[in-house]
């Protein structure tokens, strides 16, 4: 039985008399993976920023496991969501480990010991190798301090996490294997995934829908659905060169599982 942990409901965004988004509602199911594509100016990031409750809408709401995301306490927000912001965003005076553990320092009371521990298995689960724990943020290549974002994001075990362009900037061997990472994440833990994402690689290999900003709404849909939607801008992107390679590679790494 499918339960809803993310609802988006009639949500509008607007800045002064421009309006980004108007009346934008879908929900996510416990398990899916979502990925969340649109236009240039047509609202991701102010999207993301309204679902993690760091914007307040002009209108509607989003709510996170039945709790109002814009009204959760700092203490809340991180055992209902982890965040992967694109750029990483980890603390450059801290290593990998006190990046990874600054969130059980700040929310979970548990010995240091124990701390250290749940880091490290973190850092291990992001696909990283121990010794990536006593390095700072500037040692690392930019895959590497996804991965460290990603396990500082998984830290208190949160059932959501989201994901602001995880393949960004990645050769695309990297690209490949952190789609995987978040799949056997996925799998794995049962941690549901909203990403905001352009890379059609990522949407054919691993997402179980697909929400696309078009004209201040969103239309959410699987892929095969989306491939046959009319709309001129969803048709140029799910069925130029580009997306038909996509297309292809997705069924391909599907049919080899």
């Amino acid at each position: 039985m499918s339960q809803t942990v993310l609802s988006v409901r009639g949500v509008v965004n607007r800045f002064g008399e421009h309006v980004v988004h108007d009346g934008v509602s879908f929900d996510v199911q416990r398990g899916e993976i979502v990925g969340v594509v649109g236009g240039s100016g047509s609202g991701k990031t102010v999207l993301l920023q309204t679902m993690v409750g760091l914007r307040r809408p002009q209108a509607g709401e989003v709510t996170i496991c039945g709790e109002k995301a814009d009204a959760l306490k700092p203490h809340e927000s991180p055992r209902l969501f982890g965040v992967l912001f694109q750029q990483g965003a980890l603390f450059s005076g801290l290593t990998v480990e006190q990046n990874v553990a600054f969130p059980l320092k700040e929310y979970a009371p548990l010995p240091k010991a124990y701390r250290r521990m749940l880091a490290y298995l973190k850092i291990a689960l992001a696909g990283l190798p121990q010794e990536a724990g006593v390095k700072y943020p500037s040692e690392l290549s930019g895959g590497m301090i996804k991965r460290a974002a990603l396990a500082r994001a998984l830290a208190l075990d949160p059932p959501i996490l989201f994901l602001d362009e995880p393949t960004s900037g990645l050769d695309p061997i990297g690209a490949a294997e952190f789609d995987r990472l978040i799949l056997d994440l996925n799998h794995s833990l049962g941690v549901t995934v909203v990403m905001i994402t352009h890379d059609l690689d990522t949407l054919f290999s691993i997402c179980t829908r697909v929400a696309v900003l078009v004209d201040k709404q969103v239309i959410i849909d699987t892929l095969p659905n989306l491939l046959k939607n009319e709309h001129p801008w969803i048709k140029a992107y799910f069925q130029g060169p580009r997306g038909r390679a996509a297309e292809q590679a997705g069924q391909a790494a599907r049919g080899t599982e």
